[in-house]
Parts: C-alpha cells; structure tokens; sequence
C-alpha cells in the first residue's frame, strides 16, 4: 500500500501542564508549523501570539499521519468533535465543527501510482541541496539565496514568490536539520547536522 501525504495534528498550548490542545487540523509538508509562522488575528492566532509573547513554543504534534485526504478529514472531524470548540464551551479554537457526512465527496483529486514517491525523491535531492548551501555559509542562508543560486525561482503569471524554497526550507526546520534564529531571516544548520 502507498504512503498517503495526509496527516491531522494538534498544536498544544505549552503554559499548560500538562499541554492541552487548542487547535486540531489536517494537512501535508508543513501545514502544521505554517500558524506560528505568522499567526492571524483569529482565536487560534491570539493564542499563538500570548505563547510566543511568554517566550515559549507551541507545540505541534502529528497525531497521525500517512492518511488519504479523507481519512484525514474524518480523523480531524471526529477530534474536533471530541474536545469541542470553544465557542460551544470544548477547548479548540477552530471556527467550525466539520460535519462527517459527505466527506468522501469532498476528495476532488487522483494521485496516480507513483506520483507520491516521485515527488519525495525530489524533494530529498532538494533538500541535500539546500543543506550543502547551508554548509558552505556559515553566517546563514535566506530563502531569497536559496531560491536565486539554486535555479528556484519563480515565475508564475509574472510574479516572483518563491514558495518552493520556502517549501523546502520550511521541510527542513521541521526536521530540525535546519534552523532560524528569531527576528532573523536567515536559516543555519542545527548543532547535529553542522
């Protein structure tokens, strides 16, 4: 059976002990770390905004992962059901309660056989690439650096975000390979990989 790129997560409030969840969600790459990137003014923003103001991290922890879509779906509906929403007095700071019935209607995509695994092979030859940059500068690397002296930048309808650099950038810090110091644009490697 392939792997499935689906995985559904919790992000953690760390003020308490233990940790207890106030987001449930379902995602692939880095859909996970992407809220405390830039945190919104939603609920669920406000809350990554009081951790970081305390100094501390939220925590991001997959559930489960390698899932379909809708498997995905139904896991993320069923959580978010289970601790409840806070305006309906549960714990989570998700808007809404997803409803389960319809959501193997919602899936409008096929992967074909292999298109999975291809995709990671290349993302693993992308990632060894930016790591060696990484190695040859010391005093760090910024996604702009990675995006121009790889070959990665875009061009699409006439605009020029690099979204797959940051993609690959932010793969890495999730893996830890690679770190960013606050207020810093730019990415070193960690103590394990320098």
């Amino acid at each position: 059976m392939e792997k499935q790129p689906f995985y559904v997560y919790a992000l953690k409030d760390p003020r308490e002990k233990p940790a207890k969840p106030f987001y449930i969600g379902k995602g692939t790459g880095n859909r996970a770390w992407e809220h405390t990137l830039a945190p919104d003014d939603s609920e669920k923003g406000k809350v990554i905004k009081e951790i970081q103001k305390n100094g501390l991290k939220t925590i991001h922890t997959v559930l489960v992962d390698g899932l379909a879509e809708e498997q995905a779906l139904k896991i993320e509906a069923e959580l978010i059901a289970a601790f409840g929403i806070r305006s309906q007095g549960g714990l989570l700071t998700n808007v809404v309660r997803p409803i389960t019935e319809g959501i193997y209607k919602k899936v409008r995509i096929n992967v074909p056989s292999g298109c999975y695994e291809r995709a990671q092979c290349g993302l693993n030859l992308l990632k060894d690439a930016v790591i060696e940059l990484a190695k040859a500068n010391s005093s760090g690397i910024t996604n702009s650096d990675v995006s121009k002296f790889l070959g990665l930048q875009s061009d699409y309808c006439g605009g020029s975000k690099d979204y797959l650099s940051f993609s690959v950038l932010g793969v890495l810090m999730k893996e830890r390979k690679i770190k960013r110091e606050d207020g810093s644009k730019k990415h070193l490697l960690t103590n394990a990989r320098s």
